[in-house]
């Protein structure tokens, strides 16, 4: 039931006008007298000069007042503020023959300051992406890609997962990619064949698998929280998967929130990543009207076909004659409560919003998600960490995430500061990509080629 949910949402492409190609890197940049989130602590480093040399940052002085440099391009930071770029750990690279919709869905994520995506739904034309990505030829974020996932259809005897973690390490994915519709016993031959290959595996967890066999196998990440809700709620084991609904949406509701701790103590033994992906959810699954997300002004980038897919996909979830109002909220605030207390206890969380999927279009919900991070709890400072700080330490890449030398220039220039508010991340005056600016007149030109007719 899940995999149609989420394979049928994907975004359908439409032509648009040609974009503005992004710039192309200078040798060496400066961004004069900024505001600097530095984001390996809480504070913010006032008045300096970021000096960026081939796409890496070289140094960070106090502000220079001598005149401009005739071999660098300067960016004016006056009352700015400066923080790294952002990672999507739960984004969607169409699955489609055919480069032009992906590069527009990777535009939307880079002009909205988004310079690291982990593609959840892999397509062989992905590795190529990746490929160009990274040699400059299509300038985007950085790409992590899985393969096509394993499911309950491609998956149908224990025979096939094992071949098909074969066949996708061989061709050079990064993950694996686990959707629903997947059996203990066909769970595990996937597991064991790909801890033999050092292949990781991420996504959902199979109903029937269940979270506690998930944690025990070692995901690298557990999105959606999948599985949570249902290890929450006792009883679970005489439900079924369609009385139990959607992620558990029908009955989560009653989750025993006192089972929280030992949920994270067994993702903290196993040092199991969560990107919970909320606000899909938020808008998927809650009891207001289609029409207050389909209104927003970003579905202008979205096709007609897809923002209708994406109505009638709710309609459908609220027409349900099992759908009941005061319990969906009490759901959504039981997620959130889940939410925070798995920030506190330490377990990893990866900013990731599932875009594009219902009402999240790419780019803009990620800032959606840190503010339904702040809404469960979190400081405006710990939900940006899901997104820097911590991407870069689940990828093992001390590059990433931080602003000091060293570090990708991979930046995002604000009007104002998000540690005062969330939703300043918003404000974005600039994006640098790898080396590559893009002023707010360039964004601005961009998204106007973007829009759907």
């Amino acid at each position: 039931m899940r995999i149609s949910f989420l394979f049928c949402l994907l975004l359908s492409a439409m032509h648009t006008r040609s974009q503005p190609p992004i710039p192309d890197p200078w040798p060496l940049s400066v961004i004069r007298n900024v505001n600097v989130l530095p984001m390996d602590r809480d504070t913010v480093l006032r008045n300096q000069d970021v000096w960026v040399r081939n796409g890496i940052i070289e140094k960070i002085t106090g502000a220079e007042k001598k005149g401009s440099r005739k071999d660098a391009r300067e960016i004016n930071g006056t009352g700015k503020f400066l923080m790294p770029g952002l990672a999507e750990m739960h984004a969607h690279v169409p699955p489609v023959d055919n480069l032009a919709p992906m590069k527009e869905v990777l535009t939307l994520f880079a002009v909205n300051g988004i310079t690291t995506i982990r593609g959840m739904l892999g397509h062989p034309l992905h590795l190529e992406l990746r490929t160009k990505i990274r040699t400059g030829e299509i300038p985007g974020p950085r790409l992590i890609t899985s393969g096509p996932s394993l499911n309950g259809n491609s998956v149908k005897t224990p025979e096939d997962g094992p071949r098909i973690v074969e066949a996708q390490k061989e061709a050079g994915y990064d993950f694996l990619k686990l959707h629903p519709g997947l059996t203990p016993e066909t769970f595990a031959p996937i597991v064991a064949r790909a801890k033999e290959l050092k292949m990781p595996f991420a996504g959902h967890v199979s109903f029937k698998v269940g979270v506690q066999r998930a944690i025990d196998a070692g995901y690298a990440t557990i999105d959606h929280m999948d599985g949570f809700m249902e290890y929450l709620v006792p009883g679970m084991e005489s439900v079924s998967e369609q009385e139990a609904g959607p992620f558990a949406l029908y009955v989560g509701d009653r989750a025993d929130l006192s089972r929280i701790p030992s949920l994270v103590e067994a993702l903290l033994a196993r040092q199991i990543w969560v990107v919970p992906t909320q606000s899909i959810y938020e808008k998927w699954f809650s009891p207001a009207p289609a029409e207050d997300f389909i209104s927003r002004p970003e579905m202008v980038y979205m096709s007609p076909q897809t923002r209708a897919a994406w109505v009638n996909s709710k309609k459908n979830v609220i027409s349900q004659p099992q759908f009941n109002k005061e319990k969906v909220i009490r759901y959504m605030e039981n997620r959130r409560v889940l939410l925070k207390a798995l920030y506190d206890g330490g377990v990893g969380i990866l900013l990731g919003s599932d875009a594009p999927q219902v009402f999240d279009v790419p780019g803009f919900s990620a800032h959606d998600e840190l503010v339904y991070y702040v809404l469960a709890g979190l400081t405006p400072y710990q939900a940006l960490r899901t997104g820097t700080v911590h991407a870069g330490l689940f990828l093992k890449d001390d590059r990433m995430g931080t602003i000091r030398p060293g570090s990708y220039a991979d930046l995002v220039l604000l009007s104002a500061n998000p540690l005062e508010s969330i939703n300043n991340t918003r404000k974005i005056e600039g994006v640098m990509l790898q080396g590559r600016w893009m002023d707010q007149s360039h964004i601005a030109q961009t998204l106007k080629s973007l829009e759907k007719k």
